[in-house]
Protein backbone atom coordinates (compact mmCIF):
# COMPACT_ATOMS: atom_id res chain seq x y z
CA UNK A 1 0.00 0.00 0.00
CA UNK A 2 1.64 3.38 -0.95
CA UNK A 3 2.67 5.89 1.64
CA UNK A 4 1.83 9.43 1.81
CA UNK A 5 3.32 10.86 -1.49
CA UNK A 6 4.27 7.95 -3.24
CA UNK A 7 2.80 7.24 -6.52
CA UNK A 8 0.15 5.30 -7.68
CA UNK A 9 1.05 1.88 -8.59
CA UNK A 10 1.45 1.11 -12.47
CA UNK A 11 -0.42 -1.42 -14.24
CA UNK A 12 2.03 -3.81 -15.92
CA UNK A 13 0.61 -4.83 -19.46
CA UNK A 14 0.46 -9.04 -17.55
CA UNK A 15 -1.84 -7.05 -14.97
CA UNK A 16 -4.17 -5.35 -17.43
CA UNK A 17 -4.10 -9.06 -19.46
CA UNK A 18 -5.15 -10.57 -16.24
CA UNK A 19 -8.03 -8.58 -14.95
CA UNK A 20 -9.28 -7.64 -18.37
CA UNK A 21 -9.71 -11.51 -18.79
CA UNK A 22 -11.88 -11.18 -15.26
CA UNK A 23 -13.64 -8.26 -16.47
CA UNK A 24 -14.78 -9.49 -19.62
CA UNK A 25 -15.91 -13.28 -18.28
CA UNK A 26 -18.10 -11.55 -15.97
CA UNK A 27 -19.65 -9.01 -17.90
CA UNK A 28 -18.20 -8.31 -21.93
CA UNK A 29 -16.50 -5.11 -20.85
CA UNK A 30 -13.16 -5.43 -22.84
CA UNK A 31 -10.29 -3.33 -20.82
CA UNK A 32 -8.32 -2.15 -23.57
CA UNK A 33 -5.08 -1.40 -23.87
CA UNK A 34 -5.90 2.60 -24.04
CA UNK A 35 -7.85 2.11 -21.04
CA UNK A 36 -5.18 1.14 -18.61
CA UNK A 37 -4.61 4.79 -17.25
CA UNK A 38 -8.48 5.35 -17.14
CA UNK A 39 -8.10 1.74 -15.13
CA UNK A 40 -5.15 2.85 -13.11
CA UNK A 41 -6.72 5.68 -11.47
CA UNK A 42 -10.07 4.54 -11.10
CA UNK A 43 -8.94 1.39 -9.48
CA UNK A 44 -5.61 2.69 -7.55
CA UNK A 45 -8.39 3.96 -4.34
CA UNK A 46 -9.50 0.47 -4.05
CA UNK A 47 -6.06 -1.33 -3.92
CA UNK A 48 -5.43 1.52 -1.04
CA UNK A 49 -8.56 0.66 0.99
CA UNK A 50 -7.66 -2.50 0.74
CA UNK A 51 -4.13 -2.21 1.61
CA UNK A 52 -2.92 -3.78 -1.59
CA UNK A 53 0.71 -3.11 -3.06
CA UNK A 54 0.04 -3.53 -7.31
CA UNK A 55 -2.89 -4.78 -9.21
CA UNK A 56 -1.23 -8.57 -9.06
CA UNK A 57 -2.35 -8.51 -5.79
CA UNK A 58 -5.47 -6.63 -6.34
CA UNK A 59 -5.94 -9.29 -9.15
CA UNK A 60 -5.62 -12.28 -6.61
CA UNK A 61 -7.48 -10.84 -4.32
CA UNK A 62 -10.43 -10.76 -7.12
CA UNK A 63 -9.93 -14.32 -7.80
CA UNK A 64 -9.48 -15.97 -4.54
CA UNK A 65 -10.67 -13.86 -1.79
CA UNK A 66 -14.34 -14.04 0.08
CA UNK A 67 -14.65 -10.68 -0.76
CA UNK A 68 -13.52 -11.00 -4.53
CA UNK A 69 -17.59 -10.99 -6.07
CA UNK A 70 -18.45 -8.11 -4.20
CA UNK A 71 -14.89 -6.19 -4.95
CA UNK A 72 -15.95 -7.10 -9.04
CA UNK A 73 -19.11 -6.01 -9.04
CA UNK A 74 -16.84 -2.20 -7.88
CA UNK A 75 -14.30 -2.24 -9.85
CA UNK A 76 -16.54 -2.99 -13.15
CA UNK A 77 -19.16 -0.21 -12.01
CA UNK A 78 -16.08 2.01 -11.66
CA UNK A 79 -14.99 1.21 -15.15
CA UNK A 80 -17.65 1.15 -16.94
CA UNK A 81 -18.77 4.79 -18.40
CA UNK A 82 -22.27 5.98 -17.39
CA UNK A 83 -22.28 8.78 -19.55
CA UNK A 84 -26.17 9.39 -20.43
CA UNK A 85 -28.27 12.36 -20.17
CA UNK A 86 -32.17 13.20 -21.09
CA UNK A 87 -33.40 13.08 -24.63
CA UNK A 88 -30.04 12.56 -25.86
CA UNK A 89 -29.66 11.94 -29.87
CA UNK A 90 -32.62 14.22 -30.64
CA UNK A 91 -32.34 13.12 -34.63
CA UNK A 92 -33.03 9.32 -33.40
CA UNK A 93 -36.10 10.16 -30.78
CA UNK A 94 -37.49 12.15 -33.61
CA UNK A 95 -37.27 9.24 -36.04
CA UNK A 96 -38.47 6.71 -33.42
CA UNK A 97 -42.01 9.21 -32.54
CA UNK A 98 -42.46 9.40 -36.33
CA UNK A 99 -41.72 6.18 -37.95
CA UNK A 100 -41.00 3.43 -35.37
CA UNK A 101 -43.65 4.21 -32.68
CA UNK A 102 -46.73 4.41 -35.34
CA UNK A 103 -45.62 1.01 -37.17
CA UNK A 104 -44.94 -0.52 -33.27
CA UNK A 105 -48.72 0.74 -32.07
CA UNK A 106 -50.48 -1.08 -35.41
CA UNK A 107 -49.09 -4.18 -34.33
CA UNK A 108 -49.79 -3.60 -31.18
CA UNK A 109 -53.66 -2.39 -31.56
CA UNK A 110 -54.86 -5.71 -30.68
CA UNK A 111 -54.09 -5.67 -26.95
CA UNK A 112 -53.00 -2.19 -26.50
CA UNK A 113 -50.19 -3.22 -24.95
CA UNK A 114 -47.32 -1.57 -25.83
CA UNK A 115 -43.35 -2.40 -24.02
CA UNK A 116 -39.84 -1.22 -24.50
CA UNK A 117 -36.46 -1.79 -23.53
CA UNK A 118 -33.29 0.64 -22.29
CA UNK A 119 -30.85 -2.12 -22.57
CA UNK A 120 -27.54 -0.36 -20.32
CA UNK A 121 -29.94 2.01 -18.87
CA UNK A 122 -27.46 3.13 -16.53
CA UNK A 123 -28.78 6.21 -14.13
CA UNK A 124 -32.27 6.35 -15.59
CA UNK A 125 -32.06 9.02 -18.17
CA UNK A 126 -33.50 6.78 -21.20
CA UNK A 127 -35.98 4.98 -19.58
CA UNK A 128 -38.03 8.42 -18.09
CA UNK A 129 -37.02 10.22 -21.69
CA UNK A 130 -39.13 7.10 -23.31
CA UNK A 131 -41.46 7.44 -20.80
CA UNK A 132 -41.90 11.17 -21.43
CA UNK A 133 -42.47 10.86 -25.33
CA UNK A 134 -44.76 7.99 -24.81
CA UNK A 135 -47.25 9.22 -21.86
CA UNK A 136 -48.54 12.14 -23.10
CA UNK A 137 -49.13 10.60 -26.81
CA UNK A 138 -52.91 10.89 -28.06
CA UNK A 139 -52.42 7.77 -29.74
CA UNK A 140 -51.87 5.60 -26.82
CA UNK A 141 -54.59 7.02 -24.08
CA UNK A 142 -55.45 4.06 -22.34
CA UNK A 143 -52.98 1.66 -23.44
CA UNK A 144 -50.76 -0.32 -20.89
CA UNK A 145 -47.06 1.17 -21.25
CA UNK A 146 -44.18 -0.97 -20.12
CA UNK A 147 -40.65 1.04 -20.39
CA UNK A 148 -37.92 -1.51 -18.81
CA UNK A 149 -34.38 -0.47 -18.04
CA UNK A 150 -31.68 -2.75 -17.15
CA UNK A 151 -28.14 -2.53 -15.82
CA UNK A 152 -25.48 -4.35 -14.25
CA UNK A 153 -24.65 -1.73 -12.05
CA UNK A 154 -26.88 -1.71 -8.59
CA UNK A 155 -25.63 1.95 -7.61
CA UNK A 156 -26.06 3.35 -11.19
CA UNK A 157 -30.14 1.90 -10.28
CA UNK A 158 -30.25 3.02 -7.59
CA UNK A 159 -30.27 6.28 -8.91
CA UNK A 160 -32.60 5.98 -11.26
CA UNK A 161 -35.05 4.45 -9.18
CA UNK A 162 -34.42 8.15 -7.13
CA UNK A 163 -35.88 10.29 -10.35
CA UNK A 164 -33.86 12.99 -9.19
CA UNK A 165 -30.97 14.55 -11.34
CA UNK A 166 -29.54 17.58 -11.62
CA UNK A 167 -28.08 20.08 -14.35
CA UNK A 168 -25.64 17.71 -16.10
CA UNK A 169 -28.38 15.30 -17.01
CA UNK A 170 -30.98 17.86 -18.18
CA UNK A 171 -28.86 19.43 -20.77
CA UNK A 172 -30.44 19.07 -23.34
CA UNK A 173 -33.81 19.32 -22.01
CA UNK A 174 -35.64 22.10 -23.11
CA UNK A 175 -37.30 24.66 -21.04
CA UNK A 176 -41.01 22.94 -22.45
CA UNK A 177 -39.84 19.14 -21.14
CA UNK A 178 -38.30 20.70 -18.00
CA UNK A 179 -41.98 22.33 -17.13
CA UNK A 180 -43.76 19.47 -18.58
CA UNK A 181 -42.07 16.18 -17.06
CA UNK A 182 -40.17 17.35 -13.73
CA UNK A 183 -40.61 18.67 -10.08
CA UNK A 184 -38.18 21.24 -9.27
CA UNK A 185 -36.02 20.81 -6.11
CA UNK A 186 -33.46 22.38 -4.67
CA UNK A 187 -29.77 23.39 -5.95
CA UNK A 188 -30.75 23.05 -9.41
CA UNK A 189 -32.34 19.42 -8.91
CA UNK A 190 -35.77 17.83 -10.16
CA UNK A 191 -37.68 15.06 -9.73
CA UNK A 192 -39.37 12.94 -12.80
CA UNK A 193 -42.88 13.53 -12.10
CA UNK A 194 -45.27 10.72 -11.21
CA UNK A 195 -46.92 10.29 -14.50
CA UNK A 196 -43.92 9.54 -16.31
CA UNK A 197 -41.85 7.27 -13.90
CA UNK A 198 -45.35 5.29 -13.27
CA UNK A 199 -44.62 3.16 -16.83
CA UNK A 200 -41.28 2.81 -15.73
CA UNK A 201 -39.27 -0.34 -14.31
CA UNK A 202 -35.69 -0.79 -12.92
CA UNK A 203 -34.09 -4.20 -12.90
CA UNK A 204 -31.01 -5.60 -12.74
CA UNK A 205 -29.32 -7.78 -15.55
CA UNK A 206 -25.91 -8.53 -17.47
CA UNK A 207 -26.72 -8.44 -20.87
CA UNK A 208 -24.12 -11.70 -21.33
CA UNK A 209 -26.41 -13.53 -18.32
CA UNK A 210 -28.21 -15.38 -21.66
CA UNK A 211 -30.36 -17.86 -18.88
CA UNK A 212 -31.22 -13.84 -16.84
CA UNK A 213 -32.12 -12.88 -20.09
CA UNK A 214 -34.30 -15.61 -21.15
CA UNK A 215 -36.72 -14.74 -18.39
CA UNK A 216 -37.82 -10.98 -20.19
CA UNK A 217 -40.77 -11.05 -22.50
CA UNK A 218 -41.11 -9.99 -25.86
CA UNK A 219 -40.74 -6.09 -26.60
CA UNK A 220 -41.99 -4.21 -29.01
CA UNK A 221 -38.98 -2.01 -29.44
CA UNK A 222 -35.70 -2.07 -27.60
CA UNK A 223 -32.93 0.99 -27.09
CA UNK A 224 -29.52 0.02 -26.65
CA UNK A 225 -27.19 2.80 -27.42
CA UNK A 226 -23.43 3.31 -27.11
CA UNK A 227 -23.52 -0.29 -25.11
CA UNK A 228 -21.91 -2.73 -27.26
CA UNK A 229 -19.36 -0.79 -28.26
CA UNK A 230 -17.34 -1.85 -25.37
CA UNK A 231 -17.60 -5.65 -25.99
CA UNK A 232 -15.54 -7.65 -28.17
CA UNK A 233 -17.10 -8.68 -31.40
CA UNK A 234 -17.96 -12.19 -29.91
CA UNK A 235 -19.80 -11.01 -26.80
CA UNK A 236 -21.31 -8.26 -29.44
CA UNK A 237 -23.24 -11.19 -31.58
CA UNK A 238 -24.05 -12.70 -28.84
CA UNK A 239 -25.78 -9.98 -27.26
CA UNK A 240 -27.27 -8.89 -30.70
CA UNK A 241 -28.66 -11.95 -31.49
CA UNK A 242 -30.66 -12.25 -27.31
CA UNK A 243 -31.97 -8.51 -28.82
CA UNK A 244 -33.16 -10.49 -31.67
CA UNK A 245 -35.21 -13.14 -29.87
CA UNK A 246 -36.70 -10.91 -27.52
CA UNK A 247 -38.14 -8.61 -30.00
CA UNK A 248 -41.82 -9.37 -31.22
CA UNK A 249 -41.59 -10.08 -34.88
CA UNK A 250 -41.27 -6.80 -36.69
CA UNK A 251 -40.02 -4.85 -33.76
CA UNK A 252 -37.08 -2.79 -33.87
CA UNK A 253 -33.57 -2.41 -32.40
CA UNK A 254 -32.03 1.12 -31.70
CA UNK A 255 -28.71 1.50 -31.01
CA UNK A 256 -26.29 4.43 -30.71
CA UNK A 257 -25.00 6.69 -33.48
CA UNK A 258 -21.26 5.68 -32.90
CA UNK A 259 -23.04 1.81 -33.04
CA UNK A 260 -23.76 -0.14 -36.19
CA UNK A 261 -24.07 -4.19 -37.15
CA UNK A 262 -22.63 -3.67 -40.32
CA UNK A 263 -19.70 -6.05 -39.51
CA UNK A 264 -22.26 -8.65 -38.14
CA UNK A 265 -23.45 -11.33 -40.02
CA UNK A 266 -27.57 -10.77 -38.00
CA UNK A 267 -30.77 -11.90 -38.78
CA UNK A 268 -32.00 -8.37 -38.15
CA UNK A 269 -33.33 -6.22 -41.60
CA UNK A 270 -31.48 -3.40 -41.56
CA UNK A 271 -34.37 -0.53 -42.56
CA UNK A 272 -33.37 3.41 -43.14
CA UNK A 273 -35.50 5.67 -41.75
CA UNK A 274 -35.94 9.02 -43.01
CA UNK A 275 -33.85 10.33 -39.65
CA UNK A 276 -31.95 7.18 -38.79
CA UNK A 277 -30.84 3.40 -39.29
CA UNK A 278 -32.37 1.20 -37.25
CA UNK A 279 -32.51 -3.28 -37.47
CA UNK A 280 -35.93 -4.72 -37.30
CA UNK A 281 -37.15 -8.20 -36.64
CA UNK A 282 -38.50 -9.80 -39.56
Amino acid sequence: MPGFGEPRPVMSREERHLLADLFEKACGFVLRDDLTFVAERRLAPRLEALGLRDFAAYHRFLRFDPRGPDELETAIDLLVPHETYFFREPQQLDAFEAEVLPEAEARARPTRRLALWSAGCSTGEEPYTLAMLLVDRPSLAGWELDVLGTDLSKKALTHARRAEFGPTALRATTPEQLARCFEPLTGGRHRVKGRFRAPVRFGLLNLIDERAAALLPRFDVIFCRNVLIYFDPLTRRRVVELFYERLSPGGCLLLGHSENLLSLSTRFEIVQLKGDLVYRRP
